[in-house]
């Protein structure tokens, strides 16, 4: 028996209520580690007070959390890390999880988004994967780095992309660890609306005579860049699509609008195009949003490693147009269209082709799928699992 034990965000959901991507990674993964012949058991670390139901793929270990490091705790923790100290502020965050796991018999600990937990379990008898999910690493030194991470097993990289930011800021004697598990998909949730034997695309023959729907999914952050589309219908001009942007800051979709979203709804405001908004909606909306849509577009600014919405919307069949940044590229592979980040022209450019040729689109369509049936949860899994192995 391998007992694998994840360590989310603390305060994060272990729940379909959430957007969250970090547990959605790890309900997909423990979901088809289940369906092994094998058995590995799977366990979350969560704080007690979070919300309810949760994902029953993996057993929830619960712990009373702290509150956490304000904005000024974790710029003095960035200094004392600077000078060579321990970051106190997020080691007293993590302390709990720590502790709760200090209890438990050894395991496999996979560190999500966490570098302070390998050394806050060092001592221990457990074998400590840190999971990165983003570039983690950015703020410290190679000297804070070789402290904190000398005792992990190994290093876990959502891509290509973002492992090869992770080995360069890491001292020599750990690139080594460093592996690659891309995110996977839920290809039983998130099906197309077509079927292999049409000749026309279910939603295009649905569509006609309405607005073709292109589609943005994903948090309200000006790193994301749904301005960017915004300001690419603008310039496309026509009155045949429907801009649908979906999403609020955070997952929350009663919350104030912050700057950037209202700044937003006022540059579509201005906009002779039809877009309208719709706040952030949990994981059971998502198959149906998203198979509502004729394109998906993914225009973030940022170097986004592995974003689930692009694996996503691959799955239900659907073009996508995306930035080539990041792992992007990786993800959606020769089944997408790629652009400049912060292009709206040249977004507005690639989007114009797509609209004009459902036959393109429906090419681009069966490609999508078939690159997310090779790419599932299953897959990921896989890769994982053989990681774990040679531990």
């Amino acid at each position: 028996m391998i007992d694998v034990i994840h360590v989310i965000t603390p305060g994060d959901h272990y729940s379909p209520r959430t957007g969250s991507a970090i547990p959605t990674v790890v309900h997909g993964l423990a979901s088809a580690a289940a369906k092994d012949e094998d058995a590995v058991r799977h366990s979350v670390v969560v704080e007690a007070s979070t919300m309810r139901p949760r994902y029953e793929s993996a057993a929830a270990i619960e712990y009373r959390g702290v509150p956490g490091p304000s904005r000024r705790d974790r710029y003095l923790d960035l200094v004392r890390g600077t000078l060579g100290w321990p970051r106190s502020a997020v080691g007293r965050y993590y302390e709990p999880i720590a502790e709760t796991i200090r209890h438990l018999k050894p395991s496999i600990v996979l560190a999500h988004n966490a570098p302070i937990l390998p050394w806050l379990l060092r001592d221990s008898p457990h074998k400590v994967l840190l999971y990165a999910h983003n570039d983690l690493l950015r703020t410290f030194t190679k000297a804070e780095v070789s402290r904190m991470l000398g005792s992990v097993s190994a290093i876990v990289c959502v891509s290509e992309s973002l492992a090869e930011q992770t080995r360069h800021r890491l001292p020599r004697n750990l690139a080594h660890i460093v592996h690659v598990v891309g995110n996977g998909v839920d290809v039983a949730q998130f099906t197309p609306a077509w079927t292999a034997g049409d000749d026309e695309p279910a939603a295009e023959r649905a569509s006609r005579g309405k607005p073709l729907r292109i589609l943005f999914v994903g948090r309200m952050i000006p790193n994301k860049g749904a301005d960017v589309l915004v300001r690419a219908a603008t310039m496309l001009e026509r009155d045949d699509l429907e801009f649908v942007v979906v999403g609020s800051h955070g997952f929350d979709r009663s919350a104030p609008l912050s700057p950037y979203e209202r700044r937003l709804r006022g540059l579509a405001g201005e906009s002779p195009a039809r877009i309208c908004f719709e706040p952030f909606v949990d994981r059971a909306a998502l198959p149906e949003l998203l198979s509502s849509a004729g394109i998906l577009v993914v225009p973030s600014r940022w170097a986004d490693p592995c974003p689930l919405a692009a694996g996503e919307g691959l799955a239900t069949g659907l073009p996508i147009v995306a930035s080539r940044v990041g792992g992007l590229p990786e993800v959606i592979g020769p089944a997408g269209r790629y652009v400049a980040p912060d292009d709206p022209a040249a977004l507005a450019a690639a989007l114009a082709d797509l609209v004009g040729d459902w036959q393109l689109r429906r090419r681009m369509a069966a490609e999508a799928r078939a690159r997310a049936a090779a790419h599932d949860w299953s897959w990921a899994w896989a890769n994982l699992r053989g990681i774990l192995e040679t531990l």
